[in-house]
């Protein structure tokens, strides 16, 4: 499925002077997609914001959940909201990277390659079940999603702007499935878990038969230029100086923890960063709080971490991680 408006190009450089002032204004048409998304995503608000978090932090998303609990329709969503092109890979075990990325086909007529480009050329790349590929070819994603472009035979391709990843991936538990390597996982902003819709939720759903009629009806709220400039607004959220020691405090007892294996890397540290950058804007605000990170450690750390054999728990494998971080952010003192 692939919505044909066309390729946005680079922001226009005078966005960068936007002041505070203007972040605000432009806050409130960021409050607008959020309704509009969460009218066809029932019983996922929070879902829904850290969606919204990811893209106007200039990151990617990937949610974690069993099938038909709406990650792929939060993708198409979004896309069709903020009227820009989509493109949606299925991804299976026989599938190569340039099923991804295009390949170089030679052209008779022209007596040279001809560069065809894949999916991944667009603003919104979907990328369901990543899981269910090989690691050759979730590494084809590598480059695109950290650089913003590909390069195919020493040739390197700009992607079109905004560019966002959302790929959806079921349990590991499930059969046919391949785990993500710690390299492919750093680069996604932050991992969700889609879980089942609550009782009520499932009631609305199923009342107003919500899903793919309202998909079908769901209007631009946003453009592509309009995301560029929330881009740059978040850039100019005010971080105090004590946050980010309280961020970096977090970090540095991943890194000493007897319970972890692995740590948060430096790209950790700066998606945090960027998301409450991000969370901020999204409330209206011009600067951060606590409350702007906190709720943040878990899907922006989480992923990022191994949790060592030390750590006793009964719980998943999968949900090990996030009581850990839970544990560490009871410890760090809040600043005032």
């Amino acid at each position: 499925m692939t919505y044909v408006t066309p390729l946005l190009a680079a922001p226009d450089s005078r966005i960068e002077t936007m002041s505070p002032e203007t972040a605000i204004a432009v806050s409130h048409k960021a409050a607008e997609l959020e309704n509009a998304l969460r009218r066809v995503i029932r019983g996922k608000d929070d879902v829904v914001r850290l969606a919204l978090v990811s893209i106007f932090a200039r990151g990617h998303l990937l949610i974690e959940g069993v099938p038909g609990v709406g990650k792929t329709t939060l993708g198409q969503a979004l896309a069709r909201a903020i009227d820009c092109s989509f493109q949606r890979v299925q991804f299976t075990s026989d599938m190569l990277p340039s099923d991804v990325v295009g390949i170089s086909i030679y052209s008779a007529a022209e007596q040279q390659f001809e560069f065809k480009r894949g999916p991944v050329f667009t603003n919104v790349l979907l990328a369901d079940e990543i899981n269910r590929t090989t690691p050759k070819t979730q590494s084809a994603l590598l480059e695109a999603m950290s650089e913003g472009q590909v390069t195919v035979d020493a040739h390197s391709y700009e992607l079109p702007q905004p560019f966002l990843v959302i790929a959806t991936q079921n349990p590991v538990e499930h059969h046919g499935t391949y785990p993500l390597p710690e390299s492919q996982l750093d680069r996604f902003l932050m991992r969700v878990r889609m879980g089942y819709p609550d009782a009520q939720a499932e009631r609305q759903i199923l009342r107003s038969e919500a899903g793919a009629a309202h998909l079908d009806d769901l209007r631009p709220v946003l453009t592509g230029a309009d995301v560029l400039e929330m881009q740059q607004a978040v850039k100019q959220i005010r971080v105090d100086d004590s946050l980010v020691t309280y961020a970096l405090e977090i970090v540095r007892r991943t890194r000493e923890s007897e319970f972890l294996s692995l740590g948060v890397s430096p790209r950790g540290s700066q998606a945090l960063y960027r998301a409450a950058q991000a969370m901020a804007f999204l409330e209206g605000r011009t600067f951060c709080t606590p409350e702007d990170i906190k709720p943040l450690v878990v899907p922006v750390f989480a992923h990022r971490i191994v949790v060592s054999g030390l750590y006793a728990s009964t719980l998943k494998k999968s949900e090990q991680s996030d009581q850990v971080l839970k544990e560490i952010i009871e410890n760090v003192p809040v600043p005032v």
